[in-house]
C-alpha cells in the first residue's frame, strides 16, 4: 500500500517551470497561489526534491500554523545533500528526509528514513504509508515529478499553465530528467480546466 499521490506545478505556456539556469521565474498568478498554498492544509505531508531545496530554499509550511498543525515535510534525498541550515530544516513542522541506505547524513529538526540501495521510491512510499501517511502533495521539481510518473505512482495531477514564455531547450519542464520510453506515453483523464487570473488550471486523474 501507498498514499494517494497528487502532483501539483506551474508551468510557462511554453512548458518550462524555471530559467535555463533553473533561476525562479514567478508563473503562477495571484489566483492559482492561494489555491496552492489553500491546497496544502488538505494533505497529511508535502513532498519535494532535494534539487528543489537547494534551489529555492522552501519552508513548505502553512502561513500561520502551529507545529502541529503543519503537515509533513518530506524531502527525496538519496545522497544528502540537503543542506543543514536550510529551512526545510528549520523546526517549524515536522519533517522526513528520505535517503538511500549507504547514505549516513543526519539533520537537526528531520527525520531520516532509509530507503534501499538504490534508492527506491516504492519502499519510501511504502514506508510512508506505514507511518500513517494516507496522502502526499508532491511540489517538484521536475526530476522528482518524473520519478514519481515513471513509477506509476501518481494519482492526481494539476498543472498550471501561466502567461508567459520562459524559452530554452534546456530550461526545466514538469517532468524531466533523462526521460523514458513507454508505449503512448501515461494517458491521464482531464477532469476540469479552469481560467484562473490570467491562466488556466487543468487538472487530471491518472487511469
Amino acid at each position: 500500500m501507498r498514499p494517494f499521490i497528487h502532483v501539483n506545478c506551474a508551468m510557462s505556456a511554453d512548458g518550462k517551470i524555471a530559467g535555463c539556469d533553473r533561476s525562479q521565474v514567478k508563473i503562477s498568478s495571484d489566483e492559482d497561489m492561494l489555491r496552492s498554498k489553500g491546497l496544502r492544509k488538505k494533505y497529511d505531508a508535502i513532498l519535494v526534491g532535494v534539487g528543489t531545496v537547494i534551489a529555492d530554499d522552501p519552508h513548505l509550511t502553512i502561513k500561520g500554523a502551529s507545529f502541529s498543525e503543519n503537515p509533513l515535510r518530506i524531502v527525496i534525498d538519496p545522497n544528502g545533500r540537503t543542506p543543514k541550515g536550510s529551512q526545510i530544516t528549520d523546526g517549524r513542522a515536522p519533517t522526513v528526509i528520505l535517503t538511500d541506505n549507504l547514505c549516513t547524513a543526519e539533520w537537526d529538526n528531520a527525520d531520516t528514513i532509509r530507503c534501499g540501495s538504490p534508492f527506491s521510491l516504492t519502499e519510501a512510499l511504502e514506508k510512508l504509508y506505514r507511518l500513517g501517511i494516507e496522502n502526499v502533495l508532491v511540489e517538484g521539481g521536475g526530476k522528482t515529478i518524473a520519478s514519481f510518473f515513471k513509477d506509476g505512482c501518481v494519482d492526481r495531477f494539476t498543472v498550471f499553465v501561466g502567461n508567459i514564455i520562459i524559452g530554452g531547450k534546456d530550461a526545466p519542464t514538469p517532468v524531466d530528467g533523462d526521460g523514458w520510453i513507454r508505449d503512448n506515453g501515461i494517458v491521464m483523464n482531464m477532469k476540469s480546466a479552469e481560467v484562473l487570473g490570467n491562466g488556466v488550471l487543468i487538472t487530471y486523474d491518472i487511469r
